[in-house]
């Protein structure tokens, strides 16, 4: 005997999200925007919890970041990428908190995101040999913004044009930041390395007077 597929059941597993938001904006039906959270609850909670490593805050932060969609759907445009308009959704509320909890003296982790021993970030310097440790050191020397730029690109693999659309501004621009972010790193990095090697040599230094 054949199952019959209710509208319920159509929406829970076939619309696009795109369809979706549209759906919601047009019925107000709750069903829509549940599928919706099912499909990406996880995904900004994780995306929370790199920017703040904090679980109760990162919660926190998705559920303030779903609320706020429900206000902001009626504005999304139907030749937008739903994925990536919520991305910058989330990536701009993270970063709202962190600057009014920075000016609030709060303490918090200042970068985004952890970078993991084996991430593959050669592609900032051009096939250099990247030590990861030095690597996180240095980006502890860049701004929010910069490191939010950098992130977006060779982390979370965007396109140049998803980003421009995130920051609302040009292609350009982004290409711009992304090379002074790419050379500032760099720079810190390098110092990085010089710093500690200097270190190490009076370390060494110190010890043989030591044991002399």
């Amino acid at each position: 005997m054949a199952v019959r597929t209710s509208k319920n059941d159509y929406a829970r597993h076939n619309l696009s999200d795109e369809e979706l938001v549209k759906l919601f904006v047009e019925t107000q039906e709750n069903r829509y925007f549940e599928k919706l959270y099912e499909r990406y609850s996880e995904k900004v909670y994780h995306k929370c919890l790199s920017f703040v490593k904090d679980i109760a805050k990162a919660e926190d932060l998705t559920h303030d970041i779903f609320l706020k969609l429900i206000f902001k759907l009626g504005t999304f445009k139907e030749d937008a990428k739903f994925s990536t308009w919520l991305y910058s959704i989330t990536y701009n509320h993270c970063m709202d908190q962190l600057r009014t909890n920075k000016k609030r003296g709060e303490v918090l982790q200042e970068e985004p995101i952890e970078v993991p021993d084996d991430v593959d970030l050669n592609n900032i310097f051009d096939g250099d040999d990247i030590q990861a440790k030095n690597l996180k050191t240095a980006l502890d020397q860049l701004t929010v913004d910069e490191k939010g730029v950098l992130f977006m690109k060779y982390m979370d693999d965007l396109s140049i044009r998803d980003i421009a659309d995130i920051f609302n501004v040009t292609e350009s621009a982004i290409k711009m930041r992304l090379l002074r972010s790419r050379e500032k790193l760099r720079k810190k990095y390098l110092e990085t390395i010089i710093f500690l090697t200097i270190l190490a040599v009076k370390m060494i230094e110190l010890m043989r007077n030591h044991i002399g």
